[in-house]
């Protein structure tokens, strides 16, 4: 049996204050997906450290929050806005070393407003939020998991609207995620409209997705169809 430890360290520079911090990561090799969910939240198994607990870098200088799928470069005026709405106000903390699930859920938080005041695409703010429900989702806390499953809602569909996301992400996993998160948040109109727009995208080469979408699209008919029974 390997001693390897899970977890390591890694030196990172702040992009914005340019000192260096400790960052704690998975070794990949350790990490086993048993399955997912319908919103492709990976299911591990028990008693396996979960990554989505230390994908944000935290800053212990700066309080700068970010992921490596933030841009590189600061727009105009984002840093000085970044500085003053976050530095000046950060006491310093250290986030390396083994996280909690509610310390994961600040670090979320922490990077979501600096991708905000740093104007980081919808796309990358849409996968924070979803990521933080999911963390809620494994602490049973249903408010604040729909509550973040609303703000990835808004920022998938901003980013279809305004966004090339096949840079980073297929318009068909765009399409059944938009579905699959009104289904949870309980539009099921939405949701079915979603679905029917993933199914007609019958040349993907997404064919487990196109899956999802018909099994969802007729789950929600089943379900109709029993209510109005009920009735």
């Amino acid at each position: 049996m390997s001693n390897v430890p899970p977890l390591y360290n890694k030196e990172i520079k702040c992009p914005l204050c340019e000192q260096s911090f400790t960052a704690t990561k998975v070794r990949k090799s350790m990490v086993k997906v048993a399955g997912q969910d319908t919103d492709f939240k990976p299911l591990y198994a028990s008693g396996q450290i979960n990554p989505l607990l230390y994908n944000v870098h935290v800053c212990r200088h700066c309080g700068y929050s970010f992921t490596d799928d933030f841009s590189v470069q600061f727009p105009p005026g984002t840093a000085n806005i970044l500085r003053a709405s976050v530095s000046e106000h950060w006491i310093e903390q250290n986030y390396s070393g083994e996280r909690t699930p509610t310390k994961a859920i600040k670090s979320y938080k922490l990077a979501l407003y600096s991708g905000v005041l740093k104007k980081e695409k919808h796309l990358t703010l849409a996968g924070l939020a979803l990521r933080t429900a999911w963390i809620y989702r494994d602490l049973d806390q249903k408010k604040e998991e729909d509550r973040f499953l609303s703000i990835a809602f808004r920022e998938y569909e901003e980013a279809f609207l305004s966004e090339d996301v096949a840079a980073k992400m297929s318009e068909v996993k765009v399409l059944y995620l938009l579905g699959e998160l009104s289904r949870k948040l309980g539009n099921n109109g939405k949701a079915a409209s979603f679905f029917s727009k993933v199914i007609e995208q019958r040349e993907s080469t997404e064919k487990q997705i196109l899956e999802m979408a018909r099994d969802r699209w007729h789950e929600l008919r089943e379900n109709k169809k029993d209510q109005e029974e009920t009735a």
